[in-house]
């Protein structure tokens, strides 16, 4: 049976692959979009898979612990909070990102990169 982390860090590598196809071959920016979003959510995936501890407890030290103990068997904290700060950059620049595949869209009357860059008609 396959472990939580491989079938962790093998889903964001999926992630990652799909996402890289999509922003490479695929023509219309909307699924570009969607594909880089992918992106960021597999590299997400991968950082929240290397805090993880098998048997591990939250990186709160209470009273009655150990610092030994402690150090041992907490998660690493540094992932997470990274996490959450790419979440939240993501979330801005996914929206700039739809913003401006309007603002081609109105312009240009296509999502088509191929149209949008005069490679077709």
């Amino acid at each position: 049976m396959i472990d939580t982390q491989l079938a962790a860090l093998l889903s964001s590598g999926s992630f990652i692959i799909i996402g890289l196809y999509a922003a490479i071959f695929i023509d219309n920016i909307i699924k570009k979009i969607i594909g880089l979003s992918f992106i960021e959510e597999g590299a997400n995936m991968f950082l929240i898979t290397l805090a993880y501890r098998p048997d591990g407890i939250v990186p709160i030290f209470l009273p009655g612990m150990t610092p030994e103990w402690f150090a041992s068997k907490s998660a690493y904290p540094l992932p997470h909070a990274l996490v959450l700060t790419s979440i939240v950059i993501g979330a801005s620049t996914l929206a700039i990102m739809l913003a401006i595949a309007m603002v081609l869209y109105n312009k240009h009357g296509s999502l088509s990169a191929s149209v949008i860059l005069g490679d077709k008609k």
